[in-house]
């Protein structure tokens, strides 16, 4: 499983709550090949649901869910763990 994570090493302290989902195209092919594609939204207590109802409102996220750290996928893939800051559009 290929992680990257965009948080500094400061928000990996305060951003320890994710809102994952799987991703139906990006699945199966490029860094995700023969394996699944994650996406997660790393976020703060305070935003957890709004990004929740966020990510489970777009159309590319299957089984979509919260997770706390620490989070492990496992198998075969690529996951991609972004952070929710006060200008992403969850917070909107």
């Amino acid at each position: 499983m290929i992680i990257e994570d965009d948080r500094t090493p400061e928000q990996k302290k305060t951003h320890t709550l994710l809102v994952v989902g799987t991703d139906k195209f990006l699945s199966g092919w490029g860094l995700a090949e023969g394996g699944t594609s994650y996406a997660a939204w790393a976020c703060t207590r305070e935003h957890w649901d709004k990004v929740f109802n966020w990510v489970r409102r777009r159309g590319d996220q299957k089984r979509v869910r919260q997770v706390c750290e620490p989070w492990r996928p496992r198998g075969k893939g690529h996951a991609h763990i972004y952070v929710v800051d006060e200008n992403h559009p969850a917070l909107r």
